[in-house]
């Protein structure tokens, strides 16, 4: 399973725990919004498209 997490801050430890856990069974991209300059809405969309769950903290 993909899954996708969007980041609109730094994660705290436990959203990290989360991520890293995620990733020891499952391909896990982590999208991090914090900085908003530059952002690839386009890239964006495909990674909705694409992946099979998304989380955003």
């Amino acid at each position: 399973m993909k899954i996708l997490h969007i980041l609109k801050s730094e994660p705290d430890e436990s959203i990290s725990r989360i991520i890293h856990e995620h990733e020891s069974a499952h391909e896990v991209i982590v999208l991090n919004l914090c900085n908003k300059e530059n952002i690839d809405y386009d890239f964006i969309i495909d990674l909705f498209e694409n992946c099979d769950k998304i989380i955003a903290w």
